[in-house]
């Protein structure tokens, strides 16, 4: 049995695109006189469609593009994903045809419902009586994605006999999640007495990065192949050439989530109709990590940056932010923002006064925070490019941003990595040379929007807060459970409380890249109204 895995990149909707991309690995499988051609969970539509599901027109191409794929078979029997109309009723399979016609299907029997996925939505569950086809005289089981991730089902089917086992993915990226993914291969695959194929996509759609690292496990649970991570990959398994191994590397979770946030980035921008971006440079560690992500996910050439000092901002801030540009080769200006803010200040003045509110406060800090927005959204509408926002995680998390302000823009990059993530991935990208400036990394972290600011004026210590964070978000422990291991129990309940009143500002945020398991928007789903506080 020789078994060509394509690990491409399909787009949602691009039937075209995603057919073509079919076409181009059936081909290069008949060059290698393959027996079978697995390609990704849904690829003919890309992963997830959503709505899209539900538009008729949309299922029509749908249909049109299948009959595509099929009557190019040839020798090679091809398996594939697609949603398949049957009467009124949608499902999630996988279609294996061959010689130009249609020779089985699979629908996929265990519908996820949390986090990311929403397929309940949309598909109807199989109900498993085609899971078992023969190929050139092998028993070839298929199942879907989260198939693989139920005992139960895994139990049912290890009393089938079966020579090998295909699992086809939509799988998306979160720190940790392909050594599961491995783990859970082996696993399988010793239950079943039979190598199992595991194929994942890559590319970036929206919030989720599909980060590929296809693999193959053999009956004993031994690693026969991966498939390199975050890029798109081809190859031939030979299950005849018992022993070989192919492994491409496993990258350290630093590498991993640095690439993770390098694609998402790529295909947000680029798969959106735009080319260039544009950043606000304030010298911090935020937007000088942003800007580095931008430059290798786009080139420098088509990366912006823009310094926006006020009479606030000292002067190794402007230096820190100049040499960064230097260091990645990219354009910038400055447009100083004390003229805005000193007129917007004026007019307000006369209004403040009769109110008795002339004391400066936030909304003088969020003044110039909105400035800096508009002045960057002026030059997206001007030039087309799309702004990337720079906050991270733990700022989204507990409101230390502006709407309207540094919230503004149409990706956010670090809407999912931690402050204490983001120093460790500046440390990370200096591990052989200076990129970001050293002053940028080890200065206390500051808005500079009034005199001597630092973050810790508002908020703990990020390694306290980030730990408190992650506990109440990643592990959904409450204030107690989080006190008892050594957190102030007052602080933890400060912490929770902001991350609380903080939802109606993160429901406006732009996008930004998952790396965690539980990311804000798809995967973590809170009313802004409310009344349950803890």
């Amino acid at each position: 049995m020789k078994i060509f895995i394509a690990q491409i990149s399909p787009r949602v909707g691009d039937l075209t695109g995603n057919v073509r991309q079919i076409h181009q690995a059936m081909a290069e499988a008949q060059k290698h006189c393959s027996d079978l051609v697995v390609l990704p969970e849904l690829a003919v539509t890309g992963y997830p469609p959503e709505d899209l599901l539900l538009r008729p027109l949309f299922m029509d191409q749908v249909e049109l593009a299948v009959e595509a794929v099929v009557a190019a078979s040839g020798n090679a029997i091809v398996a594939f994903g697609t949603p398949r109309r049957e009467g009124s009723t949608l499902r999630n399979s996988v279609v294996l045809a061959s010689h130009g016609r249609v020779v089985g299907c699979y629908d996929k029997q265990k519908l996820p419902n949390y986090g990311v996925f929403d397929e309940q939505r949309y598909f109807s569950a199989g109900r498993g009586e085609h899971a078992i086809f023969e190929i050139n005289g092998w028993s070839v089981g298929v199942g879907i994605c989260e198939d693989l991730w139920h005992d139960e089902l895994a139990n049912e089917q290890a009393g089938k006999r079966c020579d090998l086992w295909l699992n086809l993915n939509a799988s998306p990226f979160h720190m940790g999640k392909q050594a599961q993914r491995e783990a859970l291969v082996a696993r399988r695959a010793r239950q079943f007495a039979a190598p199992v194929v595991y194929l994942n996509p890559v590319g970036g759609q929206d919030e989720v990065v599909f980060d590929g690292g296809s693999h193959v496990a053999d009956s004993q649970g031994n690693l026969l192949l991966r498939a390199p991570m975050f890029e798109t990959w081809s190859g031939l398994l030979d299950l005849a050439a018992v022993g070989s191994q192919s492994l491409a590397p496993l990258p350290d979770e630093l590498e991993q989530v640095h690439k993770a946030l390098v694609l998402g980035v790529a295909d947000y921008v680029r798969r959106n109709g735009c080319k260039q971006v544009v950043i606000g440079l304030s010298g911090g560690i935020d937007s000088a990590l942003t800007a580095v992500i931008a430059v290798e996910a786009l080139g420098a050439e088509n990366v912006l940056g823009v310094l926006l000092p006020s009479r606030y901002s000292s002067d190794h801030s402007l230096s820190d932010a100049e040499a960064l540009v230097a260091n990645l080769g990219m354009d910038s200006i400055t447009l100083p923002i004390t003229d805005g803010v000193d007129a917007i200040e004026a007019t307000l003045s006369d209004t403040f006064a009769s109110w008795g509110k002339s004391e400066p406060d936030l909304t003088e800090e969020n003044i110039q925070a909105r400035i800096r927005g508009v002045l960057l959204m002026a030059i997206s509408n001007k030039t087309g490019r799309m702004v990337l926002t720079t906050g991270n995680k733990s700022e989204m998390a507990v409101g230390y941003a502006t709407l309207y302000g540094d919230m503004a823009g149409g990706f956010a990059v670090l809407k999912d990595v931690y402050k204490t993530q983001v120093f460790a991935l500046s440390r990370w990208i200096n591990r052989d040379v200076e990129i970001i400036p050293e002053n940028t990394i080890s200065k206390p972290p500051s808005a500079e929007l009034r005199p001597d600011q630092k973050d810790s004026d508002s908020l703990p210590d990020y390694d306290v807060l980030d730990a408190i964070l992650a506990a109440h978000i990643e592990e959904r422990l409450g204030v107690e459970e989080i006190a008892a291991r050594g957190y102030d129990v007052a602080e933890v309940k400060r912490v929770v409380r902001m991350l609380q009143l903080a939802e109606y500002k993160r429901r406006q945020s732009p996008p930004g890249v998952k790396i965690t398991e539980r990311a804000f928007g798809r995967d973590r789903r809170y009313p802004i109204t409310h009344g349950f506080w803890e």
